[in-house]
């Protein structure tokens, strides 16, 4: 086995029994260990944010603009919902029950699950790291973070920080290559949260299964736009803005939410590019490598497997804009394409890069059909008015999630539950979510000794049939009318 080494120097079983020995001391179950935690990841947020930016540039060449956006910007507003909110999420809950359980009362505990692991992508190294850790000690968990090996100034980092401002006999960081992840998932975990590709994710899944692990599934898939014709009521630079930022503007199409095609009429498909060449150009400049505001490709591997969708013949004929690939910088220019042929790659697999392939149909209806045929999304965006399209999209197709006139933007509602179905995953977590994620609700019954419903005892007969029928029935009168004998019993076999 390949030494595995973390923060402290110390090899894993060490490191893993420091955990368990922790949770079973109970002080991640108090209120208190859970504020500090999350106040500690508060500060960790706001004083080392030059850091966090220089790693996301070095990394994925995002600007900080973007990079607050979508990660530092949206795991404040996490972090202070979750200590808003905590004394609730924590509070038992009382729970009715049936007449036959009188006199009797009920709750549902939240306890947390115990030891868990969160392996998190490369895309959006902190938010898809801390999101879930948030969520993890709010409810009283002890944490491994395995962050991605393909960001590892990123992942450098979360070790460094999270180490100096976090309990570190709770929380810790584990850095490494796949064969380090390999280790890790042959341990013997209470709860997996992982965010990536469904290749891996497939390889998670079959491990958790040795253990009967819970397992929550963060992939992705190919999340259509639908848009319709932009007619006069609609600001139409909004609503292409809108699109662009939703595949070109946000970690450079590299995301797992953002739009992967679109769905549109064929009638308006020249006026539709004819928009976005535009405004590509307004958001971009003339030169989009040197505008420093796209990221670019994660690495050589990921720069090279889309170009190998752009090379296929068939697909090259179709790009109306862009196109260009620099190699060296790994950039890739923001890319339109116009119905490519169906069976190439480039509509086959989640394309997770700036390139944009425009699908066109006969009417928008279409765009229903064509969805369902096609594995569930993790979203659906729909820019439209057309309130019957729209219901008919949310009604029959199905997918993590749909939104209409914007993308990605629902990514920060910490009240929506963030998650996928089908092969775009399963479980979900934000807000209240990550809490549930990470939490089992534990029924606490308890019964009074001070009467009984001697009807549920043997020996059987009649009587207690009809009496039994009116408990689960929730009939009080008649249980009262049987026993004082006001109500007649029908004869049966069971006397």
């Amino acid at each position: 086995m390949e030494d595995l080494t973390m923060s402290g120097g110390l090899d894993l079983e060490r490191e893993l029994e420091e955990l368990r020995e922790t949770y079973r001391s109970g002080k991640t179950k108090e209120a208190s260990w859970r504020r500090s935690q999350l106040r500690a990841l508060l500060n960790l947020l706001q004083e080392r944010e030059d850091d966090i930016f220089q790693a996301l540039k070095q990394d994925i060449g995002k600007h900080p603009v973007e990079s607050y956006r979508d990660e530092i910007g949206t795991l404040i507003k996490s972090v202070n919902y979750a200590l808003g909110c905590l004394k609730q999420w924590m509070s038992s809950k009382r729970a009715k029950l049936p007449v036959v359980a009188f006199p009797s009362t009920a709750e549902l505990v939240p306890e947390p699950l115990g030891l868990v692991l969160v392996m998190s992508s490369w895309n959006f190294p902190f938010g898809l790291s801390l999101e879930p850790l948030i969520g993890a000690i709010a409810a009283g968990n002890v944490v491994v973070l395995k962050p991605s090996e393909l960001a590892p100034a990123c992942s450098s980092i979360l070790a460094k920080t999270i180490h100096s401002y976090l309990d570190n006999k709770a929380v810790k960081v584990i850095q490494g290559s796949p064969s380090v992840g390999d280790q890790l998932l042959q341990q013997k975990w209470d709860k997996i949260f992982f965010t990536g590709s469904t290749r891996v994710g497939r390889i998670v899944m079959s491990a958790a299964a040795k253990h009967l692990t819970p397992v929550t599934m963060e992939l992705g898939g190919k999340c259509p736009a639908v848009v319709d014709s932009l007619s006069g009521c609609w600001d139409k630079e909004v609503v292409i803005k809108r699109v662009l930022v939703g595949k070109f503007g946000t970690c450079a199409g590299q995301v797992c939410i953002g739009i992967d095609y679109i769905l549109t009429e064929k009638t308006f498909t020249s006026t539709l590019v004819e928009q976005m060449k535009a405004l590509i150009k307004k958001m971009f400049g003339d030169n989009p490598k040197e505008s420093n505001s796209i990221a670019r490709i994660i690495n050589k591997h990921h720069f090279l497997r889309l170009k190998t969708l752009l090379d296929d013949p068939r697909v090259k004929a179709s790009v109306v804009h862009g196109g260009s690939l620099d190699e060296d910088n790994l950039f890739i220019e923001p890319t339109i394409l116009v119905d490519p042929p169906l069976e190439t790659a480039i509509m086959g697999e989640e394309i997770f890069g700036p390139l944009l392939p425009i699908i066109t149909l006969q009417k928008i209806e279409d765009s229903i059909e064509f969805i369902k045929s096609r594995p569930k999304p993790l979203t659906i965006y729909a820019f439209t008015k057309n309130e019957a399209l729209g219901r008919r999209l949310v009604f029959e197709t199905s997918s993590g999630s749909v939104t209409f006139n914007d993308a990605i933007i629902q990514y920060a509602a910490d009240t929506l539950p963030f998650g996928g179905v089908g092969e775009s995953g399963f479980g979900r977590y934000h807000g209240k979510f990550s809490f549930d994620a990470f939490t089992h609700e534990k029924a606490v019954f308890r019964r009074s000794l001070l009467t009984e419903f001697w009807f549920r005892f043997p020996p059987w007969n009649d009587y207690k049939m009809q009496l039994l029928k009116s408990s689960y029935h929730f009939d009080y009168l008649s249980i009262i009318l049987i026993i004082l004998g006001l109500k007649k019993t029908k004869k049966s076999a069971l006397d």
